[in-house]
């Protein structure tokens, strides 16, 4: 546990390291033979789960010391235990600990790659050369940002099973060649007017409303479900809470260049619109940028206002309705 996190408190003459982790504390003992784990968004039931459960264990059957032989007769009982146990025993705390989103995707990525690859093999018997044969695999087809998802989870899980084994992790070596990860760029200014014209010209399609809203005040897809308008000021809700924290709103003016195609927009529409419709839309229009460039868009425009010395936030060029100037 990084140092930055450790705290501590004191149950029956032992001293229990906690955190404060992703709005959940967790409380780990794994020390002469004994091996509790609580967790809980308030740290008094944190603490009263933990001592019940450390009782518990020492009302039973007392553990016997953590010595060699001890843990190699611990290692053999578990020898057999396969990958998908530790994977399902990783996830399970990932569902308490992390969002439904996030849940989701490493659910997704385990059933996909990890399980059908791994799930059925006593984890003791996968070797470090499997795996990094295996993470190669997705470097060679070009899947960077899969590779290193994967390599993410693999570490999790092998640190699991190997605490409670007393073996080695044959993550400890496995290395990943350096990948830049491609980064956006704002629109020029011939695409923004394209985008802007299309979207005043054809405005009863599904995409438009949303389109124009994520060009001008630089949201998140994810965000469009949440916004609310008054007053001039568009209010979101950011995609980016992590779970246990307090929403964190955003509002956001109506600027100058906003009003002219504001009779064009239909917030409600906008709200409601299916995120694939909006990049499929979006994508047609433009097959070289990805919907969330619109927000580095907002972000390039808002900088160039700074820099001229100007509050408003200008559209790429002068549009056959509107002028930009």
């Amino acid at each position: 546990m990084p140092e930055k996190y450790r705290k501590i408190f004191a149950c029956e003459d032992r001293i229990i390291p906690y955190r404060f982790h992703k709005g959940v504390y967790e409380a780990h003992y794994r020390r002469d033979g004994f091996k509790v784990f609580a967790c809980a968004k308030n740290f008094d039931e944190m603490r009263k789960k933990f001592i019940s459960k450390l009782l518990e264990q020492m009302n039973g059957e007392m553990p016997l010391p953590a010595s060699p032989k001890r843990r190699e007769e611990t290692a053999h009982v578990h020898s057999n235990a396969r990958f998908a146990d530790y994977l399902h025993e990783w996830l399970e705390i990932k569902r308490k600990t992390c969002k439904g989103s996030t849940c989701k995707e490493y659910e997704r990525l385990c059933a996909t790659n990890l399980l059908p690859a791994f799930g059925e093999l006593p984890i003791t018997n996968i070797t470090r050369q499997a795996l990094q044969q295996y993470l190669f695999q997705f470097i060679d087809a070009g899947k960077h940002r899969t590779a290193e998802k994967l390599h993410q989870i693999l570490c999790c899980v092998f640190d699991l099973a190997c605490e409670d084994l007393h073996i080695l992790s044959p993550m400890k070596k496995i290395v990943l060649p350096y990948h830049e990860p491609k980064k956006g760029s704002a629109l020029t200014k011939e695409e923004e007017k394209t985008l802007v014209d299309f979207c005043i010209e054809h405005k009863d399609n599904e995409a438009s409303s949303a389109l124009l809203v994520l060009l001008y005040f630089g949201l998140r897809r994810s965000e469009l479900k949440t916004i609310s308008v008054e007053n001039e000021m568009l209010t979101c809700i950011t995609s980016k809470t992590k779970m246990g924290r307090s929403e964190v709103k955003r509002s956001i003016p109506f600027t100058p260049v906003f009003k002219r195609v504001l009779p064009y927009v239909d917030f409600e529409k906008a709200k409601h619109t299916n995120v694939n419709t909006i990049y499929t839309t979006f994508k047609r229009l433009l097959p070289n940028h990805h919907t969330h460039e619109l927000r580095y868009n907002f972000i390039t425009r808002a900088k160039e206002c700074v820099q001229n010395g100007n509050l408003k936030i200008f559209i790429a060029s002068k549009q056959p309705k509107f002028n930009a100037q």
